[in-house]
């Protein structure tokens, strides 16, 4: 049997290379250093209260009108959407004692999106479904890649209980973060000196961020002519949005506008206390006792993020393929969303580098 195409990281990226490449009757291995599959996508339930639904901690839309790869995967996998409910008023938050400022947007205003129900989770578990019965390894973590002088490439990657597996491949796919790849996988020969920079310099999306969800026993606000959307400059979140599934329930999801440095201090206890005091100055009453919290933050998370993602981003990041790739050329391949050539940093850059990435393999090999 031909060496596998090892495939690092079980997320978005990872998980379609993989998809794609069996589907054309390769072999595959992902290895990932969770205990999950999904990397940066998160869709969580309430252990107390599943029967209030899976909501999403990591990327929650995408726009069907100009990201055609990932609107003709959910579509081909039969896989059911929500509309982005953006009807009403925003509400915009200049500080904490004066007025909440009411706005109705012009029609055509915000672009459309669309969620997946059940969350991006289910993205993820319909992409492993089609791959064969282990081929995703968890508690994998890869710590050196070498390339023989007859080409062969050889992962070691260490388990969760310390031991250390060789695996060899015919190719490897990196659906990481670039900086992660640069900092914590060794490799022999090294990584040449532009390449290492290069990846150094691709800011991992969501790195520095967090996100809460507060759930409801329906989407109140709506009865108030609201939409759900707000920007404030108090804080402690900077942007909220509608998070409600199709029936029953509401929610809305926020990201946070203070730092990384300052939600570490404030410890999570008082951070949603924080929250909760917020949503009860936008919303008023109804908003003060949700039935849940979820609470991520990206920035603490070490197989996301590294210490310069703390960082707040100021501009949008320059993604794509990272430069100075030589020696290593057709038998290490980078996917992830930060290497996309478009669309860098969503789920549609992620699948749009997962295709780039299998198309390479498949020279490669």
């Amino acid at each position: 049997m031909k060496q596998p195409v090892v495939i690092v990281g079980a997320g978005l990226s990872g998980l379609r290379a993989a998809a794609l490449l069996v589907s054309k009757g390769i072999n595959c291995r992902v290895l990932e250093a969770r205990s999950r599959i999904g990397g940066r996508v998160l869709s969580l339930a309430s252990k107390d209260r599943p029967e209030l639904g899976r909501y999403d901690l990591g990327p929650t839309w995408f726009w069907p009108d100009h990201e055609p790869i990932i609107t003709k995967l959910v579509k081909d996998l039969g896989l059911p959407t929500i509309e982005q409910h953006t009807a009403g008023a925003m509400l915009f938050e200049q500080s904490q004692s004066g007025p909440v400022q009411r706005h109705v947007l012009p029609d055509g205003a915000v672009e459309r999106s669309v969620r997946l129900a059940g969350g991006v989770q289910s993205l993820i578990e319909a992409m492993t479904a089609s791959l064969p019965d282990g081929s995703v390894e968890l508690n994998t973590e890869v710590k050196a890649i070498q390339l023989d002088e007859a080409g062969g490439v050889t992962i070691v990657a260490e388990g969760i209980d310390g031991t250390v597996k060789t695996i060899s491949a015919g190719a490897v796919i990196l659906a990481l973060p670039p900086r992660i790849v640069a900092e914590r996988i060794a490799f022999s020969p090294t990584l040449p000196d532009e390449l290492r920079a290069s990846l150094k310099d691709k800011p991992t999306w969501m790195g520095g961020q967090a996100k809460v969800v507060a759930v409801y026993d329906r989407p109140f606000w709506r009865e108030d002519g609201l939409s759900g959307q707000v920007t404030s400059w108090a804080g402690p979140l900077q942007e909220l949005h509608d998070a409600s599934p199709d029936k029953e329930y509401g929610a809305l999801f926020g990201f946070f506008g203070i730092t990384a440095k300052m939600r570490q201090e404030l410890g999570e206890e008082q951070l949603l206390r924080l929250v909760t005091e917020q949503l009860t100055r936008l919303f008023g009453p109804s908003a003060e006792k949700p039935l849940a919290l979820f609470y991520k933050d990206w920035a603490i998370d070490q197989a996301t993020a590294m210490e310069e993602d703390a960082q707040p981003l100021t501009v949008f990041p320059e993604y794509g393929l990272p430069a100075g790739m030589i020696s290593w050329e057709n038998k290490v391949i980078f996917a992830g969303t930060e290497t996309a050539s478009g669309h860098g940093g969503h789920l549609e850059g992620a699948l749009q580098a997962a295709e780039r990435a299998a198309a390479e393999a498949m020279k490669a090999l």
